[in-house]
């Protein structure tokens, strides 16, 4: 019996007893590979000997102080790192509890940005379909995935969505990516004109979709595109970075990859490695100066906002994983999961496409690999997926809805930064074999 109100009512869970490098153990002595770093969290594995003495030393300083009486060294320490590392043109951190309290703060930001530089009438907020963006009620509405918002419509603050940059479904027969970067840039500078340019406060998007579409990044020069429409109708851009950020795709910012700044950047997940509750906002110095030079606040605020143990262990995480020798091994372990994985599944009549980066990486299934149709979501294959992984030890994440919100499955395998070519080898076999014994079943 529990008393718990899990995410599934359905079956019971195994009970995680222990955590060691990249394996996670249950009460029945069953080992699993975490393939998929929780939901792309653990970025350095499980019981990091530094992280864990990091938060041991700050519980014996100061565990919690009220960021209305006072602030604290790590927290100042980490906001420091933080910016020494960020894309330029990023100046401020504010230090929240998770990905989806990030997204809330940043689309706040942005609105009082425009009220404080006299600006009011900005009031749309554009995204992407098929995004993801966080549960809370501001985050879930900037999302686009039809199928989380479906029930919560009707409370939902209107936004506005765009088509995603998905070239395996949409690019158009003889179009080139170049072309199709450019088609998409020139839907969201018509979404802005009928909105009213002067009424749009922020478009908002993941630099590489995460769980929604499964680690699908950008074509050509995309995000350079959207930069330049942003600019010229003072519309901010806003990047989540909650799943693909903190080193996941291979550089500590994802965007850095497609060489533009944001305005404002959310980041979590792998800030905390897992080890506490952490996200943050990344701000540029103009929204910093409309608030000191206005009003003099930011009219938002958590009761744990800039934690000190979890500034402590994201402090920590941080200075590790932003290593040279640590990005690296992303990048190669994420090269050997991507060339496994091709000669694994890419001839499998049921595999449609594998893509990601950086140790970041997307198995999209189809019933057809031709026409790219996909399975009937009667079938909930890719909960068949995960239960046949975890048979053979093996955490991935998989999810449905990939198409459209309601069809089509995807596999996400995020593990953690710190992992050998063994390994990546067994999450390889151990995917395939479930994969296979899903699409069987």
């Amino acid at each position: 019996m529990t008393r718990i109100l899990h995410r599934s009512l359905n079956g019971r869970l195994p009970e995680a007893v222990a955590g060691q490098g990249v394996t996670i153990t249950d009460a029945e002595g069953r080992s699993y590979i975490d393939g998929s770093g929780g939901a792309a969290v653990s970025c350095l594995g499980h019981g990091h000997p530094d992280v864990l003495a990091a938060m041991r030393s700050q519980m014996d300083r100061i565990s919690y102080a009220h960021t209305s009486f006072f602030t604290t060294d790590i927290a100042e320490e980490l906001a420091e790192r933080l910016i020494d590392l960020a894309p330029a043109g990023l100046d401020y951190v504010y230090l929240v509890s998770g990905g989806s309290e990030a997204v809330e703060a940043a689309l706040k930001m942005a609105r009082q940005y425009f009220v404080e530089i006299g600006q009011p009438q900005r009031r749309h907020f554009i995204a992407r379909r098929q995004s993801y963006h966080g549960n809370t009620l501001g985050a879930l509405a900037a999302g686009g995935n039809a199928w989380r918002r479906a029930q919560f419509q009707p409370i939902l603050p209107k936004t506005h969505h765009v088509s995603p940059c998905y070239a395996y479904r949409d690019l158009r027969p003889g179009e080139t990516l170049e072309g199709y970067a450019a088609r998409l840039a020139d839907e969201l500078e018509a979404k802005i004109l009928e909105l009213g340019a002067e009424e749009v406060i922020a478009f908002v998007a993941e630099p590489v979709v995460g769980a929604t579409l499964g680690a699908v990044g950008p074509v050509a020069d995309y995000f350079a595109r959207v930069r330049r429409i942003c600019d010229k109708y003072g519309v901010l851009l806003i990047l989540d970075e909650v799943m693909c950020g903190m080193g996941r795709t291979g550089t500590m910012f994802a965007c850095e990859q497609d060489g533009i700044s944001p305005d404002l950047v959310t980041i979590a997940k792998g800030l905390g490695g897992g080890y506490q509750p952490i996200g943050a906002v990344l701000l540029s110095q103009r929204i910093y100066d409309s608030f000191a030079q206005g009003s003099g606040l930011f009219q938002h605020g958590h009761t744990y906002i800039c934690h000190p143990l979890a500034a402590a262990a994201a402090n920590k995480v941080v200075e590790i994983i932003s290593k040279p020798e640590m990005m690296e091994n992303v990048r190669l372990m994420g090269e050997r999961l991507q060339a496994g994985l091709d000669a694994r599944l890419g001839q499998h009549a049921h595999v449609g496409d594998i893509r990601g980066r950086g140790l970041f990486r997307g198995i999209e299934i189809v019933a057809d690999k031709e026409t790219k149709a996909p399975f009937d979501p009667a079938l909930k294959l890719h909960a068949r997926i995960k239960k046949e992984a975890m048979a053979r030890g093996l955490m991935s994440y998989p999810m449905g809805g990939t198409v459209d919100g309601r069809i089509g499955d995807h596999v996400l395998l995020a593990p953690p930064y710190i992992i050998q070519p063994d390994e990546i080898d067994l999450i390889v076999e151990r995917i395939g074999a479930a994969i296979d014994a899903a699409v069987r079943s």
